[in-house]
């Protein structure tokens, strides 16, 4: 199960490193898609990123001759509410003309015909039928201001509408003219292919009374195709509605002013929309739709020029002498206003003359055709290379050049638009760069994680887990050398495997060997000892290294109590079987040793050395004499105040001097096999005082507990005459040879 899952997180790591090989390639597509498909959000966001460059740098304002006619309140409040009579328009245009103008563009639509003319003075009014008759023979404002207007270089404006497909035109309901086809005075030149299916489309207008159409210049649409924010970034040049092609009041009032009769429509091909207008003199950069981006500049009052003040003749000649004017209202009444980028209301008016003033001056924002070409190859690049940093550096560096390429990438974006009007989308690629970023560092992180968790538990089947948890906690500590640390220590070896290897197959015999060695040592790693080593058939476990712990006596007695009961098990399964496989002992003993990495610069190795490291050895092999399975030395048992265990006796260990006092931990299992506790403690109690009746209850006791090798020891012992130690009066087992 272990192996199966060690397996599976091995192919994890291999899939994810697949995934970090492609995952680059991933966002960058992805970051394309999203560019082509432009969505409303990265629209929204796109709109705002230029919007924040235009309230970084307005437009300059620059003199240029275009000047807004403004009906504005106190215009209003001299001359009347709106709508003035056509008489006073008339006007209005007759002082412009003898100004010398070059052209006049009318930011209002003369849909309906003037309620003050006397005719409907005569229809609405009382009158005895001679007066009413005299007023119907009276000139009417709509023939006067047609009068003006055929006179004058004048652009009359009409409004566009798209009507849902559930709902037609409703011309009783508008009770105003609709026309789907404004008159034509120019034509228009394709240069490349017909423009039609990239403009704006429209269904119907709403114009001018026709007297008034036919005697205009020109006439040219009013309205703006605002964002879903609803501010007026762009102005429409040309648009189509109900199928032909229509100029907008920017354009007409150029043309006009300019006398032309041609637009000159120029697009690149391969169905990517218009690139450029051409109106007389001036070659104006568009976009596909053929719309102009409007370069906002600050509030300035030298724009506008109040309608009151020229029907008072207090404007200059100079002012207006080769002007292009534009009539409308900044009123808030009259509610033609607009939201603009700069966070300012303006009236749609002033939308029109910056326009002109842009077009007039040559200063116009462009967002060329190869503009999205630029970004498509900033997000391959800049998110490829983002891609790879972030997946194969560390996470300093990787978030440095991230960083560095967004800055790179923004300031660039804001140069672009500060010193060539260029409006470059820099944040679709940002998006792109920050999501490569973000997931490329996850996915380090995590295969990282997953990596070192793999190398862990691979590393593991060779080093003890706890010894492998602390290295990685503590890279310092991989160095050679050692430290003075108190340990405890576990030797097991397994009697009889040469043996059994002579008497089955030596396969079966392995695979018999690795069933339980994975076992103990799993035993111990459960109780967080650490495996020092495996010497064939034998285990060495170690305690309290590299983490200290305080209660490492009483750990080295549990595992080797759970080691015992797992080898007795698994010994009388094969029993069983008809396999032989042989006890285990074992030997625990605790002390002061030296802790450490021995070895040079090629390899090292992890151990501990000191004699307590040798008695534990000594004791496990001293099972051999005294026919016990686990041997404690007193020191061990000392520091587990609730271990349950009986004395062997004082044993003097092979190569050593000093005589150790060595215990039996009773295991579980052995309860009923063994003689109770409190009876063999009275017979050693009595040995070790030199009485002789300590045999005779040994020999009692061995008749009841015949398995009980403890006993049987004690019984051939004084059955040999064993001398009594005269100091201490105790049991001398000699293991030195």
């Amino acid at each position: 199960m272990a192996k199966c899952h060690w397996l599976t997180e091995l192919m994890t790591i291999i899939s994810l490193r697949l995934l970090r090989a492609i995952l680059p390639v991933i966002s960058v597509v992805f970051g394309l898609v999203l560019l082509l498909i432009d969505p409303l959000p990265l629209q929204t966001l796109r709109n705002n990123l230029f919007d924040q460059y235009q309230r970084w740098h307005p437009r300059d304002y620059i003199e240029v001759p275009v000047r807004i006619i403004d009906i504005d309140e106190t215009s209003l409040a001299q001359l009347g509410q709106w709508p003035w009579p056509r008489t006073r328009i008339a006007d209005l245009i007759e002082k412009l003309s003898a100004a010398r103008v070059a052209a006049i563009g009318f930011d209002i639509v003369f849909a309906e015909p003037d309620r003050t003319s006397p005719q409907a003075m005569a229809d609405l009014w009382p009158l005895e039928a001679p007066l009413r008759d005299a007023l119907r023979t009276l000139p009417n404002h709509d023939e006067i201001l047609a009068n003006s207007l055929n006179k004058a270089d004048v652009v009359l404006g009409f409004i566009v509408e798209r009507n849902s497909m559930s709902e037609k035109p409703n011309k009783e309901k508008l009770s105003i003219p609709v026309s789907t086809e404004p008159s034509r005075p120019f034509r228009y030149i394709n240069i490349g292919e017909p423009p039609e299916s990239w403009l704006h489309t429209f269904d119907s207008t709403i114009t001018a009374l026709p007297e008034l159409n036919r005697a205009a210049k020109g006439i040219g649409v009013l309205s703006f195709i605002p964002d879903s924010d609803g501010v007026v970034r762009r102005v429409p040049l040309v648009l189509q509605v109900a199928g032909k092609t229509v100029p907008s009041l920017v354009s007409e009032t150029l043309r006009v002013a300019q006398g032309e009769k041609n637009y000159v429509l120029k697009s690149e091909g391969n169905d990517s929309g218009l690139t450029e207008i051409r109106i007389g003199q001036f070659k104006i950069p568009t976009t596909a739709q053929g719309e102009i981006w409007i370069h906002y500049s600050r509030d300035t009052p030298n724009r506008y020029l109040p309608a009151w003040k020229v029907f008072a003749g207090e404007i200059p000649d100079n002012m207006l002498d080769g002007h292009i004017a534009l009539i409308g209202s900044s009123a808030q009444g009259l509610m033609d206003l607009r939201f603009s980028p700069l966070g300012r209301i303006v009236p749609g008016v002033e939308v029109h003359a910056q326009a002109l003033e842009q077009i007039l001056s040559g200063h116009v924002l462009k967002r060329p055709g190869w503009a999205q070409a630029i970004e498509i190859i900033m997000i391959i690049i800049g998110g490829l290379f983002i891609g790879f940093v972030s997946i194969r550096t560390k996470a300093l560096f990787a978030a440095s050049m991230a960083f560095i390429c967004l800055v790179t990438l923004l300031v660039g974006g804001w140069y672009a638009f500060r010193h060539y009007d260029l409006l470059l989308n820099t944040t679709m690629p940002a998006l792109v760069f920050s999501l490569t970023f973000v997931l490329g560092s996850l996915l380090h992180h995590f295969i990282s994680e997953l990596e070192q968790r793999w190398i862990k538990g691979a590393f593991s089947r060779y080093v003890s887990p706890n010894r492998v948890s602390y290295l990685v906690d503590h890279p310092d500590d991989m160095q050679l050398g050692g430290n003075l640390q108190e340990c405890s220590f576990i030797f097991t070896d397994l009697e009889g495997f040469t043996n059994l290897i002579e008497g089955i197959e030596p396969s079966k015999a392995v695979t018999l060997l690795n069933t339980y060695l994975d076992q103990m040592i799993a035993i111990a790693f459960r109780h967080e000892g650490t495996l020092d080593r495996i010497v064939g058939d034998a285990v060495a476990i170690m305690f309290s290294a590299p983490v200290p712990q305080a209660d490492h006596c009483a750990r080295a007695l549990s595992c080797a109590l759970e080691m015992d009961a797992f080898a007795t098990n698994y010994m009388e399964e094969l029993a069983v079987k008809g396999i032989d496989f042989g006890k285990t002992r074992i030997g625990i003993h605790s002390g002061e040793v030296v802790v450490g990495n021995f070895g040079g610069s090629t390899i090292f190795d992890y151990r501990a050395l000191g004699d307590p490291v040798n008695t534990a050895a000594r004791l496990e092999n001293f099972n051999k004499l005294s026919g016990t399975n686990i041997c404690v030395s007193e020191t061990t048992l000392n520091a587990c105040p609730n271990a349950s265990a009986r004395p062997v006796g004082r044993v003097r260990l092979k190569g050593k001097k000093k005589i150790l006092k060595v215990y039996e931990p009773l295991a579980a299992h052995r309860i009923g096999k063994y003689s109770p506790l409190e009876e063999y403690q009275a017979a050693y109690d009595l040995m070790a005082n030199g009485d002789q009746r300590a045999e005779r209850i040994f020999r009692e006791l061995g008749v009841r507990y015949p398995d009980d090798p403890l006993v049987a020891l004690h019984i051939r012992r004084l059955r040999e005459g064993t001398k009594l130690g005269v100091a201490e009066r105790d049991l001398i087992l000699d293991n030195r040879k």
